[in-house]
């Protein structure tokens, strides 16, 4: 290495949640030289996940990207950076991806529920990085701009649904303790 590189602003090359088949349930790319089309995205994610799924470690260089991931139930969580981006950078965007998930599902971090709330899982994706660029990667910051839904509704507000729904898990939570 002759020559330094410029300095920039930390940037990742993408951020993708697969199911425990390797399907897509969401993924965003930012760089279009390296993904230019959907389906080499698809063909991307699908053998991240044939080298990933079984194995025990939690990042992997593949095709010039580094990749960090984690996996719980049946998810995984990937963030994809080029191979000279710090590994630490890269792996704390992806543990604010994953707690900012777990605190707005109420560590319900399953398919099912990330599915029913995808909207806000789509937020939390653009709140924390922008066209590659790394925004925030502190979860209970981002928590706060994207959790809209106030639990501190007055109760005449509530619709009976939202009555039901906060009764419900309030019935959850104290089974579980």
């Amino acid at each position: 290495m002759d020559a330094l590189m410029e300095p920039t602003l930390y940037t990742i090359k993408g951020m993708c949640i697969l199911d425990n088949d390797g399907n897509r349930i969401l993924a965003k790319y930012y760089d279009k030289n390296v993904f230019p089309t959907v389906k080499e995205q698809r063909a991307y994610e699908k053998n991240l996940f044939n080298k990933t799924h079984r194995a025990d470690a939690e990042i992997i260089m593949l095709d010039g990207l580094t990749c960090v991931y984690k996996s719980n139930v049946d998810l995984f969580f990937y963030v994809m950076g080029s191979t000279q981006e710090n590994e630490l950078i890269l792996l704390s965007v992806l543990n604010c991806l994953y707690d900012t998930i777990a605190m707005i599902l109420k560590k319900n971090v399953e398919k099912r529920a990330v599915l029913e709330n995808l909207d806000i899982v789509m937020l939390a994706f653009d709140e924390i990085c922008d066209g590659g660029i790394i925004l925030d990667a502190d979860a209970s910051s981002v928590v706060k701009r994207v959790d809209f839904r106030n639990d501190d509704i007055p109760i005449g507000e509530q619709t009976v649904a939202q009555v039901l729904q906060s009764a419900k898990e309030q019935l959850k939570w104290s089974l579980l303790k």
